[in-house]
């Protein structure tokens, strides 16, 4: 027999970039829906009950279910993680930093829900890949997020002459990211193997009182120092 139980919702709650008052970039709606979600899927519970206790002092910790996705979750867990939806009880779904779903393992729980019916509400709340490309003065009109490139030095090398090919070829930016410990190395090899009048923008600490963000030519990069060790980063490119 079909369960009569309505469904619970999933909301799509964004999160901080970093160490700052998240009241300068989480609008209301962010703690208003924390306030009424007991239960939530999260990559990290430390960090996460960290963020949801600056957001939302009040709320009671000892009331919270976490239950943790990251790459080490085994895709039998993800049933799990839904079964309060499907009792219906609210669920909220957070990245460790910006918004979940996009560049986060979270869109699978994103894929089940819109399987089993259940509505998903998505939160508004900064995007670094959308503001970076917002500030990069680079083409809004047409770009593609190519997530994590190649390690290996040929591969990687490759990619970046691809990608600049594609950007001239279709005048579209092309986003990219590093692990934040290789920033610096990934930024030396763009500077040594990119066109030097194709454009390359940096976006760094995103909303933070660190933030850093310039667009110029590699030309112009190769005569600039800038260290970029374990912040996180996204670079675009484009071939005009």
């Amino acid at each position: 027999m079909k369960s009569t139980t309505p469904l619970g919702k999933l909301y799509l709650i964004p999160t901080t970039m970093g160490d700052c008052d998240p009241m300068d970039v989480l609008p209301q709606t962010i703690k208003r829906s924390i306030d009424f979600i007991d239960y939530y899927i999260v990559e990290n519970e430390k960090t996460a009950r960290k963020s949801i206790k600056e957001v939302s002092p009040e709320k009671k910790q000892s009331e919270l279910i976490l239950f943790v996705l990251n790459k080490h979750t085994e895709t039998k867990e993800h049933l799990d993680f839904i079964k309060p939806l499907l009792e219906g009880k609210n669920v909220g779904l957070m990245s460790e930093a910006g918004c979940p779903g996009v560049a986060d393992p979270g869109a699978v729980i994103v894929k089940l829900a819109h399987e089993k019916g259940i509505q998903v509400i998505p939160l508004v709340g900064p995007s670094s890949i959308l503001l970076a490309m917002m500030a990069s003065g680079m083409n809004g009109q047409s770009f593609t997020f190519h997530g994590y490139l190649p390690i290996e030095k040929d591969e990687k090398k490759a990619s970046f002459k691809t990608l600049e090919k594609v950007s001239f070829e279709k005048n579209q930016s092309q986003i990219f990211i590093e692990t934040p410990y290789r920033n610096n190395k990934l930024l030396e090899d763009l500077v040594q193997t990119l066109h030097p009048e194709t454009h390359l923008c940096i976006a760094t600490d995103i909303t933070l009182p660190t933030e850093y963000i310039k667009t110029k030519k590699i030309a112009a990069w190769k005569k600039e120092t800038i260290d970029l060790h374990k912040r996180p980063t996204i670079f675009i490119i484009h071939k005009m």
